[in-house]
């Protein structure tokens, strides 16, 4: 199709096949969801991306037939991709995808349905890790709810067992030739539930890896309200005390201090990354640094804060905005913090991907008043603004 790239041999780690071609109309409307904007941009535009990123050459995307300008607009900004038309089922649509990368020759495959945009880069490492010991991978994760099997009445008829059960998702991953040869040697009198289906009927070993909760596929009309109305700005506070006690290390924004006395905590204790981060997560509505980090979990115990606060950064990103600036008071008799504002800036900077110019840190005493003057603990307030980024 015009605007098309040509399919070259490719020594990329994978090729990659985005498929369009349904008529997505349970969103209501009528332009088909993969052409319709979540946060900020066409839906298909964010996998597609992803995968170009992470190596994806060649990249194939099928549609159906007529929606070649609704794709087109949708993937504005994108070079590389080609365009073609699928079948009436979405097992046909993938056939054609692969046998256009037939000249190609790619070593391994990933077949992603458009309407999962948010593909976390730890799920498409883990299925090209899998493929050197199966013809196949997929992502899943286990059901947790209790199952039923309904009868032709709607009535319990059974129970089905979901510790053996997974849902699954994509991408999934394949070595190129098994699964071209498994398409075509397909014989069943319906579609396979998915590509994974097709190679296991031809013999294919799949292997299951641990999919991730923001490959949701979006569906229904309340998917895209959820992303699509967003403010331009959004502002987040936060707060948090440490007391000052004999033993322990001092950190703030990531700097060890030398001091006569140390911060008191599960983690590291560093008070003025904790406000930080609660403001960043309060901007975004999405809890505060013990729904992420619970201060009874063992496994952060004495963990440095950095961490949290580029968790938080990067939840951020993911809900389609950017940290603008971050704005810090330290309130504390002692230490001094004066000496050491360049270095705290320059970390926090690193930390959330800042210009140091957008990071301000500032200290203050309460005049000898309260559990900070007289030395008891050190408390930290943050104000953090952040903009959609798309």
């Amino acid at each position: 199709m015009a605007g098309s790239a040509p399919l070259p041999v490719s020594n990329a780690p994978f090729a990659a096949i985005v498929v369009a071609a349904g008529k997505g109309l349970r969103v209501g409307g009528d332009t088909p969801k993969q052409f319709r904007e979540w946060r900020g941009r066409a839906l298909i535009a964010h996998s597609v991306q992803t995968l170009f990123e992470a190596g994806a050459d060649p990249l194939v995307v099928v549609i159906s037939e007529g929606a070649e300008e609704f794709a087109q607009a949708a993937l504005r900004g994108l070079d590389g991709f080609t365009l073609i038309t699928g079948g009436a089922a979405r097992q046909d649509s993938v056939r054609a995808g692969l046998e256009a990368l037939e000249k190609a020759r790619p070593e391994r495959v990933f077949i992603h349905d458009a309407a999962r945009p948010d593909l976390p880069p730890q799920v498409i490492g883990d299925l090209i890790s899998a493929l050197s010991a199966h013809a196949g991978a997929i992502p899943t994760l286990p059901v947790v709810d209790s199952l039923a099997v309904a009868s032709d009445q709607e009535t319990m008829a059974g129970m089905a067992q979901r510790e053996t059960l997974r849902r699954v998702q994509t991408p999934q991953a394949f070595r190129y030739s098994d699964i071209l040869a498994a398409h075509r040697a397909w014989t069943g009198d319906t579609n396979a539930g998915d590509d994974a289906q097709v190679l296991r009927a031809s013999g294919g070993s799949v292997a299951l890896v641990q999919g991730d909760e923001r490959l949701k596929k979006i569906t229904f009309a309340e998917d895209f309200m959820e992303h699509t109305v967003q403010p331009a700005f959004r502002i987040g506070q936060g707060y948090d005390v440490h007391r000052l006690v004999s033993g322990e290390e001092l950190w703030l924004c990531g700097v060890k201090l030398d001091h006569d006395k140390g911060l008191a905590g599960h983690s590291d204790a560093d008070v003025a990354l904790h406000a930080i981060t609660d403001a960043v997560l309060g901007a975004i509505g999405d809890g505060d640094i013990g729904t992420h980090f619970p201060p009874s979990d063992p496994a952060w115990a004495g963990a440095r804060s950095g961490q949290f606060l580029e968790h938080a950064a990067k939840l951020t990103h993911e809900a389609g905005y950017a940290i603008g600036n971050i704005d810090l008071t330290i309130i504390c008799e002692a230490p001094k913090i004066g000496p050491h504002r360049p270095a705290m800036r320059a970390e926090v900077a690193r930390l959330t991907g800042l210009s140091e110019n957008a990071v301000s840190i500032k200290a203050t005493t309460t005049e000898k008043l309260g559990f900070t003057g007289r030395g008891e603990g050190i408390a930290a307030q943050a104000i953090v603004a952040v903009q959609r980024s798309s």
